[in-house]
């Protein structure tokens, strides 16, 4: 028996169960396909330029805190030494990012976009921004301030600083 979801304009409150298996399964489900169908709207624009998703999280924390270290950026993004200077040095090959040594600490990478990827990064988050725009508004005020309440549940304590740290960049 298959179940079609109603319009999410028309999606029910959730039950006063909240805490059962089902609807907690609902939320992950949810959660996957709508930040699946997110990055999906700038999939297009990234596979133009050669690029993937990793390269646009890195373009996007790097525009949040230009000069930015690598260790930082790891921080930020989870993923391995390795699989992060792949991207960095994709980014830099093709005048998106640029580096420079720390203030203090000359060995220190600092990351900043140059004109080029704060025009790409800009062009993304447009793209993001119109999806999150359209639902923040069809899901109203409360409903927003509720759903960043569970997304910030959802983040280690030890993590929480880091995360935010990014609202005033």
């Amino acid at each position: 028996m298959s179940q079609s979801s109603p319009p999410h304009s028309q999606i029910a409150p959730a039950s006063p169960l909240f805490l059962r298996e089902d609807e907690i399964r609902r939320g992950i489900e949810m959660l996957y396909f709508g930040y699946s169908a997110l990055t999906r709207s700038i999939d297009e624009g990234l596979l133009a330029q050669g690029l993937g998703r990793a390269h646009h999280r890195a373009l996007y924390f790097i525009s949040r805190q230009p000069d930015l270290t690598v260790k930082e950026l790891l921080r930020l993004l989870g993923i391995t030494k390795q699989s992060l200077g792949r991207v960095l040095n994709d980014l830099v090959d093709k005048g998106y990012i640029e580096t420079r040594p720390g203030a203090s600490d000359r060995r220190q990478k600092r990351l900043r976009l140059s004109a080029e990827g704060r025009a790409l990064e800009a062009e993304l988050f447009r793209a993001l921004r119109e999806k999150m725009a359209t639902a923040y508004a069809q899901a109203g005020q409360g409903s927003v301030t509720g759903f960043w309440r569970v997304l910030e549940g959802l983040i280690p304590d030890e993590d929480r600083s880091m995360v935010f740290g990014l609202r005033g960049a």
